[in-house]
């Protein structure tokens, strides 16, 4: 069941140079799983609807989504808000989510694709839930990270949770493989990796392009691949 509430922003917090979380004020009905979607619908005179992943988790006690500034009309009037602007959502949508019986998992990530794992893994580390995780997150550069710092510290406390970045161009500051993620690097960094489920969201074409490297190249079962096609660019 879905609610629909008229919220107002409470903070926009700046993630990377064009990356950007707005966090809602929400004081009740903060009801939704760890990986799941939200509308955003912006009151303007055109309708302006997006589906955006929630990237904070329920532990946090506020729902925030997180949104790549781009040049379409949606991101250009998103952009132009300010705290205590309102907008209209509607949550929580979709079943990319943890299960309990899921005892070791990896995911698969490019650039803002990584909101709705930042949710889960927030969740499993706050919870303590004992879950054993590996995260390869790939993007163009170091400054294309989103939420490294928060990635830094779940690390530091959970020591279960192990994240990987795979950037095209390499970091003088920051250890990371270089290129694109694929069946060797993931061998080398998930090496049960047969025995683990994987989640896969980033835009459809590197979804499509991970499915074929779990399944035709790793021989992993459906059943241990789990997608979500992130469409909210």
């Amino acid at each position: 069941m879905t609610t629909e509430l008229e919220v107002k922003i409470k903070e926009i917090i700046p993630r990377t140079y064009n990356v950007k979380s707005f966090r809602l004020d929400i004081a009740e009905n903060i009801d939704f799983k760890a990986g799941q979607f939200l509308s955003a619908k912006l009151k303007t005179q055109n309708e302006l609807k997006r589906y955006l992943s929630i990237s904070s988790s329920s532990t946090e006690g506020y729902i925030e989504f997180t949104k790549k500034i781009t040049e379409s009309e949606f991101s250009k009037t998103l952009d132009s808000l300010r705290p205590q602007d309102e907008l209209i959502v509607q949550y929580p949508f979709g079943n990319f989510t943890l299960k309990d019986e899921y005892k070791r998992i990896a995911f698969l990530s490019g650039g803002i694709g990584i909101t709705p794992i930042r949710s889960i893994c927030k969740y499993a580390v706050d919870k303590n839930m004992g879950v054993e995780i590996v995260l390869l997150y790939a993007n163009r550069s170091a400054r294309d990270i989103v939420f490294k710092e928060d990635f830094d510290s779940m690390q530091k406390i959970y020591p279960k949770l192990k994240v990987v970045h795979v950037l095209s161009e390499a970091s003088p500051v920051l250890r990371t493989a270089v290129g694109r993620i694929n069946a060797q690097i993931i061998k080398e960094e998930v090496s049960d990796y047969s025995e683990r489920k994987f989640f896969i969201c980033g835009p459809p074409a590197m979804v499509e392009a991970m499915k074929k490297i779990l399944s035709k190249e790793l021989a992993l079962p459906n059943e241990n691949i789990i997608t979500e096609n992130f469409q909210g660019y």
